[in-house]
């Protein structure tokens, strides 16, 4: 990993994509796929590349929403 790198907890991540928390916590949770890069202590800490994947889930389960309305 570069040291220009930046990790994130889950609220980091919920801060940087203007979302709830609960709701990167339910991706967290529910993606197995999606695994932290990094852990001090109890702390999870996720990379770029978990933010971008995780932005991809909310969209697609927004869309998955909007799609039933």
């Amino acid at each position: 990993m570069k040291t220009q790198d930046k990790l994130s907890t889950p609220g980091g991540l919920a801060h940087e994509l203007r979302v709830p928390i609960h709701r990167v916590l339910y991706i967290l949770r529910t993606r197995p796929h999606i695994a932290p890069a990094a852990r001090a202590g109890r702390l999870r800490l996720y990379d770029r590349k978990v933010a971008a994947m995780v932005r991809h889930e909310l969209n697609a389960m927004d869309a998955r929403r909007g799609a039933r309305s």
